[in-house]
């Protein structure tokens, strides 16, 4: 009986790991399949740096995060574009438009903005909206988009023909670039409800980041720099810039970020840290809440009074610079409320071609005053039409900066009446 139950329990206990042994080499195997797919592996490492990196862990419960990698992978994921698609589904419950996947075209063309000084499409800046509607930011200067009237605050309903609930934030801005030459249909729809359409060519737009020259009038010698994005290039071009102007012998200076949609947070960091001294810059505050303040050096370029123009398409990196200039009482803001992004994105290479742009964390102004979804409001507003050419001899935004300058420097510390009624009555050219 014995032997019987031994020789029993000896063939149920080699059934058991012969089992072991099959069930185990087939999960190996289907590991090691999925290990080779070249497509799923890109899900998969795209999935990873976001669940390292987003700035909202506490989001990946809510949403079921591993669940989602999971029933991803599940999927029949064969060529890169499936793999991008699968992506672009899986990221949607994040509902965090700027973390996003780049197609290679995407990444390539965001690269260039970002280290270039040119860029080929219709020269638009794109946000969302609360309502996920697809939002102008601001229009790069000498663009089709801004030759055209197309304006911050307006809203794109649809690119060719698809509307742009459809598309997404990525892939509508990555259907309005293209090869120069090329022409695009694009539907808008501004914040009264007017509906346009354009045919836009696309083309090579100079970026130019940085923009300066020195203003005179009677009373005073002022200098005017106009910063378009925050590239990898614009620190080192505004330290030239500020050291001409001083060798110019300018008494007072204008900083223009109206229509900066930001770019590289270090870059506009930098700029902050030629104007600043010992100040701090910004706080940010990383998926841990861990908070970190960025304070500049002592050295400044420029020390003298400034004016530092903002609007609703200011956003992101130029919010971190004009609240820091805010904040410091370095400068008075004058203009529109900002755009509000207050988050940051790290941009990660995720195979050989394509890019992921991730949410890294979220910074606040010196003072703690939280950015996003908000934006900033302006020490002098100034409800007063915008000129078609920053800066130039028709820019009543200007003008006001420069008389708030002269009475500065004339040093009346009475509170300063911006002209705005008579200015507003003079018209603007279009």
């Amino acid at each position: 009986m014995n032997s019987s139950f031994n020789k029993l329990l000896i063939f149920k206990t080699l059934i058991t790991s012969l089992l072991i042994i099959v069930f185990s080499t087939n999960f190996l195997f289907i590991e090691r399949v999925d290990a080779l797919s070249d497509s799923k592996q890109l899900v998969l490492d795209a999935w990873t740096l976001v669940n390292e990196g987003f700035y909202d862990p506490e989001k990946f419960d809510e949403i079921q995060w591993k669940r989602i990698r999971q029933k991803t992978l599940q999927k029949q994921i064969e060529t890169s574009e499936e793999a991008y698609s699968a992506i672009e589904d899986m990221l949607k419950p994040l509902e965090d438009p700027y973390t996003r996947i780049l197609r290679p075209k995407d990444y390539e063309l965001l690269k260039s903005s970002n280290f270039g000084s040119e860029i080929n499409g219709v020269g638009l800046q794109l946000g969302e909206d609360d309502d996920k509607k697809i939002k102008v930011i601001s229009t790069l200067g000498g663009s089709p988009a801004e030759e055209a009237g197309i304006v911050a605050g307006d809203f794109i309903k649809t690119v060719d023909g698809i509307e742009t609930d459809e598309l997404g934030l990525a892939n509508t801005a990555s259907k309005l670039r293209g090869q120069s030459g090329t022409k695009v249909l694009v539907e808008i729809f501004s914040e009264s409800g007017e509906i346009r359409e354009f045919d836009l060519e696309r083309r090579s737009v100079d970026l130019r980041p940085v923009r300066t020259k020195r203003l005179r009038d009677d009373l005073h010698t002022i200098g005017y720099l106009r910063i378009t994005q925050f590239s990898e290039s614009v620190p080192k071009k505004v330290e030239e810039a500020l050291q001409e102007l001083k060798e110019r012998e300018v008494e007072a200076l204008i900083l223009d970020l109206r229509n900066n949609s930001g770019g590289l947070v270090s870059s506009g960091i930098a700029v902050a840290d030629s104007l600043l001294s010992e100040k701090p810059v910004v706080e940010t505050k990383d998926r841990n809440g861990i908070k970190d303040v960025i304070n500049s050096q002592k050295q400044t370029s420029f020390d003298g009074p400034m004016v530092t123009l903002v609007n609703k398409g200011t956003a992101s990196a130029s919010e971190i610079l004009a609240g820091s200039l805010q904040d410091n009482g370095r400068s008075i803001l004058m203009g529109e409320q900002t755009y509000g992004k207050g988050l940051i994105q790290s941009l990660k290479s995720l195979g050989e071609d394509s890019g992921i742009a991730i949410t890294v964390a979220s910074y606040l102004t010196p003072k703690g005053n939280d950015i996003q979804g908000q934006g900033m409001t302006p020490d002098k507003p100034l409800d007063l039409p915008e000129a078609r050419e920053y800066g130039s001899s028709d820019d009543k935004w200007i003008k006001n900066a420069e008389l708030f300058l002269d009475s500065l420097l004339e040093g009346q510390e009475e509170e300063i009446s911006i002209q705005t009624s008579e200015l507003s009555n003079e018209g603007t050219k279009s």
